[in-house]
């Protein structure tokens, strides 16, 4: 499953995901806002999408968040256990993200980025693997290990 979440800095870019998602026929749930709520934190929402990704017990669910520079809400979602967040700057960077670092929530800069960049982004986010090598193995063990401390 793939949950989104922004921001009122995000909320039309996540429109638009969604709209990408519907298309390319890739289950979601929105957990909002479902409407534009001006001058909103995204923490709130943030910690939802966190919370369900986290949840996942099969570990393949997936986060999208939404907000202003994709800053802020990657860094709320790093502060959950379990969560690896990255931002989507580029598509080498995405790629990066999930080969190399398992990431599973994606975050996006709602001011910075178009929308068919920002869907480009998401489709390599959501096609990528994580590639299991030995060194990148080693390393998100060496993360969870200091967040079960």
């Amino acid at each position: 499953m793939i949950y989104l979440g922004a921001d009122h800095a995000g909320f039309e870019l996540k429109e638009a995901v969604a709209e990408y998602l519907r298309y390319i026929n890739t289950p979601f749930e929105d957990l909002g806002p479902k409407t534009m709520v001006p001058d909103d934190d995204y923490f709130p929402v943030t910690h939802a999408v966190a919370e369900k990704v986290a949840a996942d017990p099969t570990r393949s669910s997936r986060g999208i968040l939404f907000c202003g520079s994709g800053i802020g809400v990657c860094m709320a979602a790093n502060k959950h256990r379990g969560i690896r967040a990255g931002i989507g700057y580029n598509l080498q960077a995405t790629e990066a993200m999930r080969t190399d670092s398992d990431a599973n929530i994606l975050c996006i800069a709602g001011r910075v980025l178009q929308p068919d960049f920002a869907k480009a982004i998401v489709k390599k986010f959501l096609a990528t693997k994580f590639s299991d090598a030995e060194r990148y193995a080693r390393r998100i063990k060496q993360l969870t290990d200091f967040e079960n401390k």
